[in-house]
């Protein structure tokens, strides 16, 4: 499992983590702009990024969530803030929820800890057997259709950056995690991962006594501001930052709105 480790080692600890179909490469400003004085770690999932791209692993959410936890412990991680993206929400949560005592604040954006029945239609033809495999593991039409519909400044996702997002996934066999995370969205009590999200939503409330932050891409078609109410109903005291002009890759759009926004709300974390 690849993780960047950048900042001083007795620094605040600020974990970021990526979602589907990104990886660390994601966070690349943030880590850039916190780990001056903080202890920034972004890790690639399993499938993703640098990680090993296993063909016969379960890439199961609850799997996810055992790996992040692992890295956690591992590295004795402690006053964690949590920054989270896309499916970065629900694994990120799910190691929190377990270790609540190890956290300091989370951060989301564009994200869901929790069931919901929505879902484009876009991503779920998708999850059509073989047409799925065909265009996301195939033609890579999920990584790529991101990097134009993720983002509203569409001059922001330059020729560079675009490569960026995509060098990961340059065969079908690298593009595993990218299908696997389509196939693991559980939109019913039947879906395997359906009960995983469930008892992390239940246990949400265990977080409660945590400054929660909210910075939202609002023309996000896929985690629209429904879901960012989600949250604040969740958590009624949680800062809020919409950024009205902005979409699914949100620190591409607004990097310059959030950055100095998100350092400002880590300052005002109370002391563990």
């Amino acid at each position: 499992m690849h993780y960047v480790d950048e900042g001083p080692q007795d620094g605040e600890v600020v974990l970021c983590v990526h979602g589907n179909p990104t990886w660390s490469f994601y966070y690349r400003r943030l880590v850039q702009a916190l780990s001056c004085d903080r202890r920034v770690i972004a890790p690639d999932h399993i499938g993703c990024g640098l990680s090993v791209k296993p063909q016969d692993w379960s890439y199961r959410l609850a799997d996810h969530i055992a790996n992040l936890e692992r890295l956690v412990l591992d590295l004795d991680l402690r006053n964690i803030h949590l920054v989270v993206h896309d499916w970065g929400g629900a694994i990120g949560t799910g190691v929190a929820v377990k270790h609540p005592e190890r956290f300091r604040s989370i951060s989301a954006s564009n994200t869901a800890a929790f069931p919901s029945k929505r879902i484009p239609t876009r991503i779920d033809v998708c999850r059509l057997p073989v047409f799925g495999p065909l265009a996301i593991r195939g033609l890579n039409a999920f990584a790529r259709a991101a990097t134009i519909m993720a983002v509203e400044k569409r001059e922001r996702m330059t020729t560079t950056v675009r490569a960026g997002y995509l060098a990961p996934y340059g065969n079908w066999q690298d593009r595993i995690a990218t299908l696997r995370f389509v196939q693991d969205i559980p939109l019913s009590p039947k879906h395997p991962s359906f009960a995983t999200l469930q008892e992390i939503d239940a246990g949400l409330p265990r977080l409660a006594h945590l400054p929660v932050n909210l910075y939202w891409g609002e023309r996000d078609w896929c985690f629209t501001p429904e879901f960012r109410r989600e949250w604040q109903a969740r958590f009624p005291d949680a800062q809020v930052l919409a950024i009205e002009d902005a979409g699914h890759y949100v620190l591409e759009d607004a990097h310059e709105e959030i950055i100095p926004w998100l350092t400002k709300q880590l300052q005002r974390a109370p002391q563990a």
